[in-house]
């Protein structure tokens, strides 16, 4: 019986969860049953994992320059152009995108060059909070026109699929949910000296708190939020120190919020911003507390991360973050743009250990139990496998453990 070939096609494999899920998807598909290619853009700040992974994998990328995230008319035909015809080359079963910009374009397509079969996973849904009330309207509508194109889509959580349905996007019948996965063994298991990596961040005392905020600088994780939560908190606690892990469009602008360049502000010194890091495992060995304050959320993939972990988290009531985030039990679920119920959250946990001790613990059970990318990597197989039928196996995943046993 003959392999299914599959494409996945995304914008880029920078840092980040969408990718992260790419990444795993090929890592682990059973190479006796799949034949998986990747399909990408420029990638300008890929993780070190991933870029490990590129390497390795880089005689089945074929990489587009001219498929951007951006909207760019031009660049965006050119993309459509080279799509098409590659995928008429390669001949795939299946296409799978990932993530709106490449989705429509790849599903437009898709069609357009006989794929038999088209899969889309949204990577969470930007009908709202992303732009403003027009341009929600316009990508509604491309939405519903791609979705002609499609013939699953793979969603995240039963919150993304009742969003699909209820903006017309999509029917019940077509949408298929499988939950996020993680690789836990890069975060359980990892040990740290405590206070010598507190030491490499300029962090001398070792029963200082820490806050973080892990996750791109752009307006729709809300790290404006965060500071301002930030400066509330501290007028309580003055020796906790936030960090800020990640980079984007907003880095300059909330640094200059907070003197973190001139350092003569008032603030100066209290928040450390560290850019991309490979070293995440790490980090979240020294803090205490992950904050999440989006303003649209498919998952959040960091909860995920820092809950296996053992760090309680507290996160905006938003997307599918209420589906990963137990509100009172593994973390805190606040109102979004709303930073003082955000600082009363973060000033609760840091006035009880006990209390973030056992949420912590009870994030760890929760995500181990429910979040593992073998289960993630099964579930997808079973629905590539269900489209193109004569597989030469009912699972079609690699026969290795990659969640970590309780």
């Amino acid at each position: 019986m003959r392999k299914i070939r599959i494409a996945h096609v995304i914008t880029r494999m920078d840092w980040g969860g969408s990718p992260d899920i790419v990444r795993i998807l090929c890592d682990s598909l059973d190479p006796e049953t799949f034949d998986a290619w990747l399909v990408i853009g420029k990638t300008e700040y890929p993780s070190a994992k991933t870029t490990e992974f590129l390497e390795k994998f880089k005689d089945k990328t074929i990489v587009i320059p001219q498929l951007k995230r951006d909207i760019d008319v031009l660049n965006d035909f050119l993309a459509l152009v080279r799509l098409c015809l590659l995928l008429q080359r390669h001949r795939f079963d299946i296409v799978h995108t990932h993530t709106a910009k490449a989705g429509f374009l790849g599903r437009l397509a898709a069609k357009l060059a006989g794929v038999k079969k088209v899969i889309h996973t949204p990577h969470g849904n930007n009908f709202y909070g992303y732009f403003g009330a027009l341009a929600s309207k316009l990508v509604v509508m491309l939405e519903k026109f791609a979705d002609y194109c499609t013939d699953i889509t793979i969603v995240l959580t039963e919150l993304e699929k009742k969003e699909l349905i209820e903006y017309g996007v999509s029917r019940n019948k077509k949408i298929a949910v499988v939950k996020s996965g993680l690789e836990f063994e890069a975060y359980g298991n990892c040990s740290v000296n405590i206070s010598q990596k507190k030491g490499e961040l300029g962090i001398e005392d070792n029963s200082q708190n820490i806050v973080a905020m892990i996750g791109r600088l752009e307006l729709v994780k809300g790290p404006e939020y965060f500071i301002k939560a930030a400066k509330l908190v501290l007028e309580k606690y003055p020796s906790v120190t936030f960090l800020m892990v990640g980079d984007g469009s907003l880095r300059e602008k909330l640094e200059a919020k907070v003197g973190a360049t001139t350092r003569v502000a008032p603030t100066a010194g209290k928040f450390i911003f560290l850019g991309w890091r490979d070293d995440v495992p790490e980090l979240l060995q020294i803090i205490d507390i992950v904050a999440l304050p989006s303003l649209n959320e498919a998952v959040g993939r960091i909860l995920l991360e820092a809950g296996s972990c053992g760090i309680p988290v507290i996160a905006s009531c938003v997307g599918g973050i209420p589906e990963v985030v137990k509100d009172g039990v593994t973390g805190i679920l606040v109102p979004a743009r709303n930073p003082v119920a955000l600082a009363n959250a973060i000033a609760g946990l840091l006035s009880d250990k006990e209390k973030r001790t056992r949420m912590g613990n009870a994030a760890r059970d929760w995500v181990c139990h429910n979040f593992s990318a073998e289960k993630m990597s099964r579930d997808i197989a079973q629905v590539y496998s269900a489209l193109v039928p004569d597989t030469k196996s009912h699972f079609g995943v690699r026969h290795q453990d990659t969640a970590r046993k309780i």
